[in-house]
């Protein structure tokens, strides 16, 4: 049985991360592959608990210690209830964000250690990594302007400055220098081929095939 693949996606809110992963994930499904759809905060009954504390505009006093601490639970427990069982079954586990949101947004964004915050998340997953993380990478303006169309209000973390997204971008910059799962992927071009680079990516290093 081939190993378990926890391929995660990440970039700033607006980037189309989430519409890239049900993407592949329709994809992946059509080549009879078992999947396994999970957001962060998120996937489990109390991850999803944890969420409405962390997005909820009512919490604007929250610490930032107290924001870390609370993602840090949701992932332990999503890795330990959903991740790590799924991976030993030999299935694909599609994750929207995953250990590289902590780096970028309480690290460079909030401005805690990020060496610690990189111990932290080890505990938390017990030591599952991603194989694959496709970074959406899109300036944040354009981000912005995405995020102002939709017909809904922005929760806690999307209501945070432009200079802090621009923090968190540079983290993940930081990120995709320094870790070879990254794949860094324009996202302010079209979705049709986004969809095709992630695919190409996914058959070159999953599948193992050639790609044109």
């Amino acid at each position: 049985m081939r190993k378990g693949q926890l391929i995660t996606f990440e970039g700033i809110d607006g980037s189309g991360k989430t519409t890239q992963l049900n993407l592949l994930a329709d994809y992946l499904r059509r080549q009879n592959e078992a999947v396994v759809v999970l957001r962060e905060p998120g996937g489990t009954e109390l991850g999803e608990a944890v969420r409405s504390l962390l997005l909820s505009s009512k919490y604007k006093k929250m610490s930032d210690r107290s924001e870390l601490y609370l993602f840090l639970a949701a992932r332990a427990q999503l890795c330990n209830e959903v991740i790590a069982p799924a991976l030993s079954l030999g299935k694909f586990v599609l994750c929207d964000r995953f250990i590289d949101s902590t780096i970028a947004y309480q690290g460079y964004g909030r401005g805690l250690d990020p060496a610690t915050l990189k111990s932290l998340n080890s505990m938390a997953t017990a030591g599952i990594s991603p194989n694959i993380t496709f970074y959406l990478r899109i300036p944040v303006a354009t981000a912005v302007e995405r995020m102002m169309v939709r017909d809904i209000a922005p929760d806690r973390m999307e209501a945070q400055a432009d200079h802090f997204r621009q923090a968190v971008v540079k983290g993940y910059d930081v990120l995709a220098a320094t870790e070879p799962r990254f794949v860094t992927i324009k996202a302010d071009q079209s979705i049709e081929n986004i969809h095709e680079i992630i695919l190409n990516e996914v058959r070159r290093f999953i599948y193992k095939e050639d790609t044109v």
